[in-house]
């Protein structure tokens, strides 16, 4: 029996005015219609610096300023293991829903009420407690 193939991806945590910014993964996604932080796959040749870039460019249109790694975790899914990166983040533009996914900005006590994949149980447990990293 084999592994599921492991998929790194990144994540951006956007606190801005003590909102965080999350959006909705779209129908034909893996895991369609959980809120999720921002990111996406870091494609080969990329650093997860730069993935997220491309990322956040690509999702919400924005530019940000690239933080500290706030946590890495692996979680295995039945059909694929993913390890997920989520670094503290600053937008420098006003994020558009450029893939017209739902956007919305929520206070951290929000968070646990909301449905969110398995992979982001200990970061949204970390910030719902007010822990910001």
């Amino acid at each position: 029996m084999s592994e599921a193939p492991a998929i790194l991806v990144v994540a951006a945590v956007i606190l801005r005015d003590g909102h965080y910014l999350i959006t909705r993964r779209q129908a034909g996604t893996h895991l369609a219609g959980y809120w999720e932080f921002p990111g996406g796959k870091v494609d080969a040749g990329e650093t997860e610096h730069e993935a997220l870039s491309r990322e956040l460019q690509e999702e919400l249109g924005a530019g940000a300023s690239l933080g500290d790694l706030i946590l890495r975790t692996t979680h295995h899914y039945p059909e694929r293991s993913v390890t997920l990166a989520f670094y503290a983040c600053t937008l420098t533009e006003e994020p558009l829903a450029v893939l017209g996914q739902e956007m919305r900005w929520v206070e951290p006590g929000e968070l646990a009420g909301l449905e969110f994949p398995p992979a982001d149980e200990e970061l949204i447990a970390r910030l719902s407690s007010g822990e910001t990293r």
